[in-house]
């Protein structure tokens, strides 16, 4: 009797391993969180006061967060989408000049943000049997820039690129945490100010290109 149900369960192992293999789901979707810091690309002015300079300083750096949700596809690909934001502020006293060509001052205050958001590619090796994790990936959309000083609102809008690179610990199947750097390019030709648009020349563009470096998150389901 022990010998048959011995042989019985043997020949049924084969198959309770089978079953639960076929009822374990593969990880389809991830959600990537991060924050972080940032520092704008643009070049400083040339020929402005220490104050001007120390102003501009302010907004040249911030905090930068994102997120990106993907659907992983067969093999090492996935699509999704990308969001993030950038956001800086800064006080300070800067001089410019008036209609009439006199150089006046004033103490300001600004805030900045620039957002993207956009569908996205990655490639990575999640689904490889490794605790150390590699994805790198790029998405092209709309960057929005908003600044706001007192009661005067500027806004522009542009296409954009952003691509970021990131190494990441599996503490688990499911999480992964580590650094992520990033690249976000953009740049306006043209702005509106309370309403009122404004062109910029060639050399004016309003540069919106920053560096990242972030602590990036990934849940995976």
């Amino acid at each position: 009797m022990l010998k048959k149900l011995f042989l019985s369960g043997a020949f049924a192992i084969p198959f309770f391993f089978s079953a639960q293999e076929t009822t374990v789901s593969e990880s389809r979707v991830s959600i990537i969180p991060s924050v972080g810091y940032a520092w704008r690309l643009a070049k400083m002015p040339e020929g402005i006061s220490k104050e001007s300079k120390d102003y501009i300083r302010g907004l040249k750096s911030g905090v930068d967060v994102s997120v990106s949700a993907y659907y992983h596809l067969k093999g090492n690909g996935a699509v999704g989408l990308k969001y993030s934001t950038y956001f800086a502020s800064s006080d300070g006293r800067i001089s410019v000049q008036n209609s009439n060509g006199q150089i006046v001052s004033g103490f300001v205050s600004t805030k900045d943000n620039i957002s993207f958001i956009g569908p996205a590619y990655m490639f990575s090796n999640f689904k490889d049997e490794t605790r150390h994790k590699l994805f790198y990936d790029i998405a092209v959309g709309v960057i929005t820039y908003t600044t706001k000083t007192g009661s005067v609102k500027g806004t522009g809008s542009n296409v954009g690129l952003e691509a970021n690179f990131a190494y990441q610990y599996a503490i688990s199947n499911h999480i992964f945490i580590g650094p992520k750097i990033g690249l976000t390019g953009g740049a306006l030709s043209k702005m509106k100010y309370n309403g009122t648009t404004v062109d910029f020349g060639e050399d004016e563009r309003e540069g919106l290109s920053r560096l990242s470096l972030s602590a990036a998150a990934t849940f995976r389901f």
